[in-house]
This record gives structure tokens, C-alpha cells and sequence, in this order.
């Protein structure tokens, strides 16, 4: 614990007239003759990922985070390998949290808000730890969560192996999300105290909510007007596409079309499959020792595990469990998911208790009661960091404690001593059974795999645009797969694993080209690509957005259109006639409501009719999804008596997402300049 108290040292530097005079001749020599100074000084080193409000991030930093969260995904889900699809994540994951921390600590830093060492002490070590540590943790007490720190910062030289690093690397990112998650949670709490309604909202508030009309409207739906009616202009759309362009920022970005070889086994390879199994099979049912039952393609599998009913799979359990069932039963080959599998009895007939009581013998105190544990919640431990220093005690608590009768004692070694633990209570024996597996998944064989490669190499080579490769593919039977907006740090393209380098293949292209055949998924998948669009300019372009745009410049031109029919209107039965449409009636609207009648969200046409008074009828008004006309009939004020902090109350509810839109708000106005995609 000491370290989490030794982390800050100043001290003062005194520069002397001449010293600065020096200094400003020697960095003036070196900005006006080095490149290389230059570059470091400005942020833009080849080998930073990124830097995010001045701070640079070297790519050592960043792969050092990617590292980080990986121990933190093996230390959770206790699974040793990450998956491309995980280490895509981590990777996001990591610079999300630099994007975190640097803008936060910038923000910090103007207000003067930090999380003092106190503050750091007690949401990791609380008595109720940060949520963000409970995540991880699961709801254990801050002492537990010191325990295993100390044992981190203790451990012995004997003990500082694989487990040690993983788990003192997951702790150091604990420690470091806890920090960043707090700051966050300060900030917010700063804003939403800032964020709050005062006498005059409350009193505008009750007033739109208190002062009503009844109303009755015809409406006419865009929808219903033929698009001949009307007619829009090129100009028309070109002057939409300016008013909606600040909408349209984009980053540079490729869309694609792609085809997909999937390299599935053939015939011949299933066949293959089964032969292997078919060789191996006597000596599977015979064999003493199991363990050396194998060849270059197959080995079986014994572990020595005892299944129960409740554990053995699903499959296998009326084999496993039939009536009679003894070692050296085996079954036949067995398919399934593209799986052969032959499955052999090693023990059977025996009983052993699914969960056992336990505590631990203290010769010089107080035994400590532990409670029941069963062989799954004993291997969850084995998952779990807050066991760090007790790994190989557990692993001899699974061996010997199913195997003892009620009262019975075992010793296990723990560090350079010994524990001593008692059973006191096991629950009802259950049978059990040991089984060994000799299993074979089929796979493409690199003669399939070939062939389903040359015909993705004819296609590639075969078309010379887009154009040609759907008309390939279609005459192939085969989908052309479109996919839009990639980014430079896309990882992947639609599902397909592995396939971050057809988005470099992206960036390097140019428009209407073919890819070369790409490697995907582990080998198990081909992909040709044809680049599509290229999207670098600082908005869409006018022919991106053209559809949308066409149907509100039409929707407009049929608002004028229903308009120019209404000019001399005075009577709403008269405009349902011209509107062909039926009158319809709201029983009450307020400028507190965002829906009018069952039209749905239409603000404007709420905004006029409050505006018309008492028996009051409209013009054409242009709504949303049609065009309105609109005759008001009495007010319908409410008498409720105002009550200024339930009101203050409601507005603050709605002002709830203010803080979090203002934490991205920091992000996006953050000056960032990330080159992730140099190196992913």
C-alpha cells in the first residue's frame, strides 16, 4: 500500500538570465535546421498514435493499454486466448480511455478538479468500493480488494510468474479506470448543479402546460399528392444541400463491394475425416493408458474429471448414465456440427457429493468457516483475481476435498507453510462418471482450399470494374455484398474476422478498382473487393445526399402546391372539400405538447395554432408529413395552482442528459489528431 501513497514529488528549477538566453539560441538553431525537432515538438512523431489535447500517445503507450485489457478479458472470462474480434475491441477500448482521460484531465485542470490520494485510497478501498472496482471484483468489501493488492506488492520471487503479471496488470488498469470514471462522475455532478431551473423557467413551464385551445384540423398527407403535381429543380435541391450542410460533416470515408468464398470441407474431406477416426477406433475402445491413443491428425483426451448428470454433455448423458453402464464402454463414431467424436467410459459406478462444507483449521486461533463449495464454484476461483497467492491451494482444495468423508481432514501447501482444512459437512453422493473423448472436426483440406482460392483468383483477375464482378458473381450464384462508410480505423468489413486489410487495401485504391484475393477469418474465408466510392471531402457530397434531399424540396413543392388550392379558404369544411380529406378534433392543445392530436410530432403546426387564439382559422400550414389548416375553438385554461419547486423538480429531470451530452461535447471539441490506422 505504500506505493498508492509514494506517487507525487516537486521540486523547483531556477534558469538563469543566461541560462534562458542559451536555451532560446540553442532551440532557435534547432527549429530553423532540424526537421526532426520540429516534427516532435508539433505532436505529428511518426511513431505517436495519436495526440488528444496536447498529449501525445507513443504507440509503446498504446500497445501497452491494448495489452492491459487483454489481462483484464483473460483474468474475467479465464480463457487464455483473445480473439481477433476481442483484440479489435481492446484496441478501441484503449484509446477511448486516453480519449477519457486526457480530456477530463484538461477540463480538470481549468477548474482545478482532481481526485486527491485520499479520494483514490477510499474508492478502491472503501468500505464499499467504486462500482467500477465492483465490476470487476463482484460485490466484495474494500478490504478484500487491499488484501489482494498487498499480496500483489508481497509476493515472493517464487510467486512472480504468468498469473502474477496478469493480475498486477489488472489491477493497475482498475486502479486507472476507478480514477478516470470518478473524475467523470465529479464533473457531472458539477454540471448537474449548475443545470438547474429557476423561478422564471418553472413559471414559463407552468404556463405553456396551463393555457390551452381545443382545436379541429384537416390534414392533407405528402403521401397522397401525386409526385407529377409538382416539380422540383435543380436549384431547389442545391439550395437545400446548403441550408443542411453543416449536417453532412463527415470523415473521409470508402464504400465497397465485396464477394465471399467460404472454404467449407468437400466430400473427399468428410470421407477423410471419418478414415482417421475409423483407424484410431480399436485402439481407442482397448487402450490402457488413453492418453497415448493418437497420431500426426488426432489425440485423445482424459483429463480424469468427474461428471455428473448435471455436468456431463448434454449428449452423452444417457450413455454416460445408461442403466448397466461400466468402464470400457465406448460409442460409435458420432457426428455432429461437422464434429466425428467417439466417447469412452473410464470409471463408472461410483458416487462422489456435489458440494462439500468447509473451514480451515487454525491451530493458534479461531478455525475459519468457509462455507459450501462445489467443483464448479472451486474452478471459478482458479478464474478469479481476488484468489491471487491462493491459486495452488485451490487446485489441491479440488483434488482432495470430493474425496473425503464428513469430518475428515487434508492438508494443503500455501507459500512456505501449510493449511490445514476440515470437512465438515458433504452434501448426498451422486453418481459420477470419467469419460475420455477422441474427437476429429472436419476441416477444408488444402486441396479444397486451393481450389475454392483459384476460383476467387479467376474473379479478381477476371474483372477489370465493379460492373464486371456483380456480373460474375451473379452468374456464379454468388451475393455482391455492398458495404458503405469505412472509416481509416474500421477494423473489420461487415461480419467478416480478419479482415482489417481489405480497409487498408481501401485507403491505398482507387475508385472502381479490383482487389487482389484476401485471406479472411483464420483461413477460412476468401474475399474479393471492388472500391466503390471514395469519400474524402469535409462533407457529403450533393450526390450522397440527393434522395433525401429530393424528397423535402417534393414535400416542400407540395406544401406550395396544397397552399396555392387554400388561398381563399374560409371555412375548414371548405378545405376538407378542396383537401379531400376528413375534419378531425384535438381535444386540447398546449404549447407544452409535442404531439398534435394523432398526427403525430408536428411543432409547427402546434406553434401556429397556439398563435391563432379563440375561434381562429388557419391558412395552409406546412407540417412535418403534410399540410394542415387548422380552426381553433375556445380556450381551455386549467386552474392548477403553481407550485414552483415541483416544476423546478420536472425541468431537472429533463436536464438529466445535459451533463453526459456535455462530456461528449469535450470529446468532440478536443483537438485530436489520430493516426490509429498506421498502425492497425
Amino acid at each position: 500500500m505504500a506505493s498508492l501513497q509514494r506517487i507525487r514529488n516537486h521540486g523547483a528549477l531556477v534558469i538563469t538570465v543566461v541560462g534562458i538566453a542559451m536555451l532560446a539560441f540553442i532551440l532557435g538553431d534547432a527549429l530553423t535546421h532540424s526537421e526532426t525537432v520540429r516534427t516532435l515538438l508539433s505532436g505529428n512523431n511518426p511513431e505517436n498514435v495519436g495526440v488528444i489535447s496536447g498529449h501525445s500517445i507513443h504507440y509503446t503507450e498504446y500497445e501497452a493499454a491494448q495489452k492491459q485489457l487483454e489481462d483484464v478479458y483473460r483474468t474475467q472470462t479465464g480463457q487464455k486466448e483473445v480473439s481477433e474480434e476481442v483484440r479489435a475491441q481492446m484496441r478501441t477500448m484503449a484509446w477511448q480511455m486516453f480519449l477519457m482521460d486526457y480530456t477530463l484531465r484538461e477540463q480538470g485542470e481549468q477548474i482545478g478538479m482532481g481526485i486527491t490520494q485520499e479520494e483514490l485510497r477510499e474508492i478502491c478501498f472503501g468500505k464499499t468500493p467504486y462500482r467500477s472496482i465492483q465490476s470487476h471484483f463482484g460485490q466484495v468489501s474494500g478490504e478484500d480488494v487491499e488484501r489482494f493488492v498487498e499480496n500483489l506488492n508481497n509476493a515472493s520471487d517464487d510467486q512472480k510468474n504468468e498469473d502474477y503479471y496478469r493480475f498486477r496488470s489488472f489491477w493497475q488498469f482498475c486502479e486507472k479506470e476507478a480514477r478516470i470514471y470518478y473524475l467523470q462522475d465529479k464533473y457531472t455532478t458539477l454540471f448537474q448543479h449548475l443545470l438547474k431551473a429557476n423561478s422564471l423557467d418553472a413559471e414559463f413551464a407552468f404556463d405553456n402546460r396551463q393555457h390551452g385551445v381545443a382545436a379541429e384540423y384537416v390534414a392533407k398527407p405528402y403521401y397522397t399528392i401525386a409526385d407529377s403535381l409538382v416539380t422540383v429543380s435543380e436549384s431547389d435541391i442545391k439550395k437545400l444541400y446548403k441550408e443542411h450542410k453543416p449536417l453532412y460533416k463527415q470523415e473521409p470515408n470508402r464504400a465497397i463491394e465485396y464477394v465471399v468464398f467460404d472454404v467449407v470441407p468437400s466430400e473427399a474431406d468428410y470421407q477423410e475425416a471419418y478414415n482417421q477416426m475409423a483407424e484410431l477406433q480399436e485402439e481407442f475402445r482397448t487402450a490402457a493408458n488413453i492418453n497415448e491413443v493418437g497420431n500426426d491428425q488426432l489425440q485423445a483426451v482424459y483429463d480424469g474429471r468427474d461428471y455428473s448428470e448435471q455436468t456431463v454433455p448434454a449428449q452423452y448423458k444417457d450413455f454416460a448414465f445408461a442403466k448397466g453402464a461400466k468402464a470400457g464402454d465406448c460409442t460409435e463414431i458420432l457426428f455432429a456440427d461437422d464434429t466425428y467424436e467417439m466417447v469412452r467410459i473410464m470409471k463408472a459406478g461410483y458416487a462422489l457429493p456435489d458440494s462439500v462444507e468447509l473451514k480451515v483449521i487454525n491451530a493458534e486461533g479461531e478455525d475459519q468457516e468457509l462455507g459450501w463449495y462445489s467443483e464448479e464454484s472451486i474452478r471459478a476461483i482458479l478464474n478469479d483475481p481476488a484468489a491471487f497467492g491462493m491459486m495452488d491451494t485451490w487446485k489441491e482444495v479440488l483434488n482432495k476435498a470430493f474425496v473425503c468423508k464428513r469430518g475428515e481432514r487434508f492438508t494443503v501447501e500455501q507459500g512456505m507453510g501449510e493449511l490445514t482444512f476440515q470437512v465438515t459437512d458433504v452434501a448426498k453422493a451422486t453418481p459420477k462418471v470419467k469419460l475420455a473423448f477422441l474427437t476429429n472436426k472436419v476441416g477444408a483440406s488444402n486441396k479444397t482450399a486451393s481450389e475454392i482460392y483459384n476460383r476467387a483468383t479467376q474473379l479478381a483477375v477476371n474483372s477489370k470494374n465493379p460492373e464486371d464482378m456483380e456480373a460474375a458473381a451473379q452468374e456464379a450464384g454468388m451475393a455482391v455484398i455492398p458495404q458503405y462508410n469505412l472509416t481509416a480505423i474500421t477494423e473489420k468489413v461487415g461480419r467478416i474476422e480478419g479482415s482489417r486489410e481489405i480497409v487498408k487495401w481501401a485507403y491505398k485504391a482507387k475508385e472502381g478498382q479490383i482487389s487482389e484475393v484476401f485471406t479472411c477469418n483464420g483461413q477460412k474465408q476468401y474475399v474479393v473487393a471492388a472500391l466503390t466510392e471514395v469519400n474524402d471531402g469535409e462533407y457529403r457530397s450533393l450526390e450522397s445526399v440527393r434522395a433525401e434531399l429530393t424528397r423535402e424540396a417534393t414535400a416542400k413543392a407540395k406544401a406550395a402546391y396544397v397552399a396555392k388550392q387554400l388561398k381563399d379558404v374560409e371555412s375548414l369544411q371548405q378545405a376538407a372539400e378542396i383537401m379531400q380529406q376528413p375534419v378531425q378534433s384535438v381535444d386540447r392543445v398546449s404549447m407544452a405538447d409535442s404531439r398534435f392530436g394523432n398526427a403525430g410530432l408536428e411543432p409547427a403546426v402546434i406553434g401556429k395554432t397556439m398563435a391563432l387564439g379563440e375561434n381562429a382559422l388557419s391558412g395552409a400550414i406546412e407540417g412535418k408529413n403534410g399540410v394542415f389548416v387548422v380552426k381553433t375553438g375556445v380556450a381551455l385554461n386549467t386552474t392548477e395552482e403553481f407550485n414552483a419547486e415541483a416544476e423546478k423538480a420536472q425541468l431537472a429531470s429533463r436536464y438529466a442528459y445535459l451533463p453526459y451530452q456535455a462530456m461528449q461535447l469535450i470529446q468532440d471539441e478536443a483537438e485530436i489528431k489520430d493516426n490509429r490506422a498506421n498502425f492497425q
